[in-house]
């Protein structure tokens, strides 16, 4: 294969279709959260997978995994964690059976927080995706994104 292969350019193509995908949602629920919330898009996701947590087998979740789950590093993670701990959205404490384990849960507050952010988020995303779908470049990234988890009889 060369630089200039149709096979290599086609996935670039849709490699950039993806990207600007992308960026225009997060730019688009990045603006409603922080106007109405004054939460950024890394901030509510990380709410959001702590949230889900729970107290049976496997229902806690590792600073690695949190990581995984919002997209950034491990540092990033625990600056991220700190920030809205010192908030007030979040809290940590030792795993009670293995005191070298560091938990994190998401506070009341943050959960109120949350719960009132997540209409918010839920709103800018179906209007980026609605307005992504109007640019011929995107409309079968949209359906894809749309058809993921959805009943089959809406794919």
């Amino acid at each position: 294969m060369t630089a200039t292969d149709p096979a290599l350019t086609a996935l670039a193509n849709g490699w950039g279709a993806l990207s600007l995908l992308h960026g225009r949602i997060e730019s688009h629920i990045e603006r409603a959260l922080q106007s109405r919330h004054d939460l950024s898009v890394r901030e509510y996701s990380l709410l959001d997978v702590l949230s889900r947590q729970h107290d049976g087998v496997g229902g806690h979740l590792q600073m690695k995994q949190v990581a995984d789950a919002v997209v950034l590093s491990q540092s990033a993670t625990t600056r991220l964690v700190t920030r809205l701990e010192d908030r007030g959205l979040l809290s940590r404490y030792l795993c009670p059976t293995d005191r070298r384990g560091i938990y994190t849960q998401v506070s009341e507050a943050g959960l109120r927080l949350l719960e009132a952010a997540r209409p918010t988020n839920d709103a800018a995303l179906r209007e980026a995706l609605d307005e992504a779908a109007l640019n011929p470049d995107l409309t079968s990234l949209v359906r894809a994104v749309e058809a993921v988890d959805a009943p089959p009889s809406q794919r």
